[in-house]
């Protein structure tokens, strides 16, 4: 008789529990995946897909004010709240078998619905039923992040979940939160037609981006209507006469100007929205009981092997972090299924990881931007291309962005890219693929690209480096060759 039911025992049917169970079914291995409630977790339901899905309609109605830019005559585009979010739950529905019960089943994998509870490193009890396993992976995904914030259970406030039950349009909505949520979500409610103002505590949207790539989305932002208030701090919530509510608030001032303080922000709304983060779900698993460490921002703790404080329970996605992105939490599950089936040594890596904001303009990086490379006193050497430049950009009426890369002094190595404009997500592979493959600046300078195109500007951008290279003691000489030859 086997000394285990399973090989595998996967706790929540997300990004990183369908990958990490679809592998080990792969593999041979008898793998269950227990899901509390809906399959595709975060992302099929709450996050990435109904969140694309409104930006979709979102950029249609911005697209159809700009007509004029495009030669026809003004648009002015009908549309029903109601319709729109009924669309956005079609999206949902018509992704969802990919996630589905059905589908994984039939792979091999083992679902089973029910409230799960860490009995042992090696015991897993589902709706009374104990799972012995020989490996447990914990892929419980992440929660929004809610701020102290005093009155906000009074008011009528929204997170990244629980928005997508709106049915009817918010007059005037306040984002709590200029990170990519904040300003994925502000736009597409600016663009349908809400009167939208982002509070952000730093100084500027999307904090963890170069200045001059953040300043570019946020003047897209103002150009369309949204109120920016950032470098402020939010206080509290009180309730309005008319059923909303008021957001208190003070804009954060310089010690200089502490004597005299600016007066507080009374930023009235229908609607709030927060958008602060997200906070790992760790509690109601029995992972107290079992000493399972957390971080300090109360993440699992994990090496780099995705490996806890106990032996044989890994964990995988937004619960362990450092990453909340969808394609990280897949790409853990991965390591983290081969190293728990296997006892394999493989170490996650994060180095050619990218991420993108999916604003317009979009916002896409890989690898160290300016002002990561500026703190950490990293030699660095910057090109950069502007679309204002690009003849594709110009013919689209897109020419908003531009490429930044970061190479090592003299050029021979990129350290990372960052793609500000329209399909910059995908743009960006290209640099991707130059990181993690080695691929020279001097090849993808030599790598032809279509006429006219997006992509081009890849490859102007590295064309400013190499021009920057060029040794300039050299042009007389080569002068006087030509003068020669002639």
């Amino acid at each position: 008789m086997a000394r285990h039911d399973y090989n595998l025992v996967v706790l929540g049917g997300g990004a990183a529990g369908l990958v990490s169970s679809y592998t080990a079914a792969f593999l041979q291995a008898r793998v269950a995946l227990v899901e509390r409630a809906h399959m595709g977790g975060d992302c099929l339901n709450t996050g990435c897909v109904p969140s694309k899905a409104l930006i979709r309609t979102a950029r249609f109605l911005s697209d159809c004010r700009r007509a004029e830019q495009l030669g026809c005559k003004p648009l002015r585009p009908e549309f029903d709240f109601a319709e729109v979010m009924a669309r956005v739950r079609r999206v949902i529905a018509r992704v969802a078998p990919h996630d589905s019960v059905e589908r994984y089943s039939a792979l091999g994998v083992e679902c089973i619905q029910g409230e799960a509870r860490l009995r042992s490193p090696r015991e897993v009890e589902v709706n009374g039923h104990v799972l012995r396993t020989r490996s447990i992976i914990l892929a419980t995904g992440a929660a929004p992040a809610m701020p102290p914030l005093p009155g906000l259970e009074e008011v009528p406030f929204l997170t990244s979940e629980t928005v997508w039950e709106l049915r009817e349009l918010p007059r005037r909505l306040v984002v709590l939160g200029g990170g990519p949520i904040g300003c994925e979500l502000g736009q597409c409610f600016t663009r349908l037609g809400s009167e939208v103002t982002i509070v952000e505590l730093q100084p500027r949207l999307l904090a963890g981006e170069d200045e001059d790539c953040a300043r570019l989305v946020e003047e897209r932002l103002r150009s369309e209507g949204a109120a920016l208030r950032t470098g402020v701090a939010a206080l509290s919530c009180k309730v309005s006469p008319d059923g909303g509510g008021v957001l208190l608030a003070r804009p954060q001032t310089s010690q200089a100007a502490a004597d005299d303080p600016a007066p507080n922000l009374e930023l009235p709304f229908d609607r709030l929205l927060i958008a602060t983060g997200r906070r790992a779900r760790v509690h109601g698993f029995g992972l107290e009981e079992l000493g399972v460490e957390l971080t300090p921002q109360g993440a699992i703790k994990v090496d780099r092997r995705l490996r806890t404080s106990r032996r044989h329970i890994y964990a995988c996605g937004d619960v362990c972090g450092p990453y909340q992105y969808t394609h990280a939490a897949a790409h853990q599950a991965t390591c983290a299924t081969l190293n728990a089936l296997f006892g394999l040594p493989l170490r996650v890596s994060y180095e050619h990881l990218p991420h993108a904001t999916y604003t317009e303009p979009e916002v896409a990086r890989v690898g160290l931007n300016e002002q990561e490379a500026r703190r950490d006193n990293i030699p660095h050497e910057i090109a950069r291309y502007d679309l204002a430049e690009l003849d594709r950009a110009i013919a689209d009426e897109a020419a908003e962005g531009l490429v930044k890369l970061l190479f090592t002094p003299g050029g021979k190595r990129l350290l990372g890219a960052t793609v500000v404009g329209p399909q910059a997500a995908e743009l960006l592979m290209e640099f991707v693929l130059a990181r993690q493959h080695g691929i020279s600046p001097r090849r993808l300078l030599g790598t032809i690209h279509p006429y006219p195109s997006l992509a081009e500007a890849c490859k102007h951008a590295v064309a400013q480096s190499s021009a920057a290279q060029l040794p300039r003691a050299l042009l007389p000489w080569l002068r006087r060759l030509q003068k020669f030859l002639r």
